[in-house]
């Protein structure tokens, strides 16, 4: 019988960027957000301020992303380069590369040797990436994949805040944009943390805790600096 297991290491890029862009967005905008209402701001001044938050911050994470991850990328390329170069001007030297690895992970060097020549037979450029430089189509550094995956989320995650400068009345605003951002950051956690498989209440605290902290001190900036408006 065919034995099916299911990993989540293949959804790690996007994961991170995306739970990152999320997060940002909605504890970057509802502190922004909190802050200028907290200076007695027109709702108008705090929603335009908000719009403003989420075009410049989604278009900061896209290019922030873009940049860190091209330059893995490059980084990446550079080395297998090298290692291509390599293989062609030395084989026998990474060959013995091949089965040193082998060997410190626990097989004989009879076997290692068997191994790393069959590999390299089949894919040398790959067995090295792989096992010498740890780089896998797996974990690959994705550029645009990142920028994008960072980008979006993190206007979705903006936008929920600025949904609730337009409901809330402004009575409430503060308190109910509070309670209602740390919700969302919450569910955010626990989403993350069922796509990653890992532990939910952990990650929905984590969340929350860094939210609730920056939200609480950019207000508290907002109400002893700011003017009424």
């Amino acid at each position: 019988m065919k034995h099916s297991e299911r990993h989540r290491t293949h959804r790690t890029g996007w994961l991170r960027a995306g739970v990152l862009g999320a997060n940002d967005g909605i504890v970057s905008t509802a502190s922004l957000v909190l802050g200028i209402a907290a200076t007695g701001a027109s709702t108008r001044t705090i929603l335009v301020t908000g719009v403003a938050s989420l075009v410049a911050g989604a278009m900061s994470m896209a290019a922030g992303e873009y940049v860190s991850v091209s330059s893995q990328a490059d980084t990446e390329s550079a080395d297998l380069t090298r290692e291509k170069a390599e293989l062609v001007e030395n084989p026998t030297q990474e060959h013995a590369e091949l089965v040193a690895i082998y060997v410190k992970r626990g097989l004989d060097e009879t076997l290692a040797s068997s191994v790393a020549t069959k590999l390299m037979a089949h894919d040398a450029l790959a067995a090295h990436a792989r096992d010498e430089l740890g780089i896998s189509d797996t974990l690959a550094a994705k550029p645009v994949q990142a920028a994008l995956a960072s980008a979006g989320t993190f206007a979705a995650g903006a936008f929920l805040p600025l949904l609730m400068v337009l409901v809330l009345p402004a009575s409430s605003l503060m308190l109910g944009l509070a309670a209602s951002s740390l919700f969302f950051l919450a569910i955010l956690g626990l989403i993350a943390a069922r796509a990653g498989g890992s532990p939910l209440l952990v990650s929905a605290t984590r969340v929350t805790f860094w939210g609730a902290l920056a939200m609480g001190l950019t207000a508290g900036v907002g109400a002893l600096f700011g003017v009424a408006a």
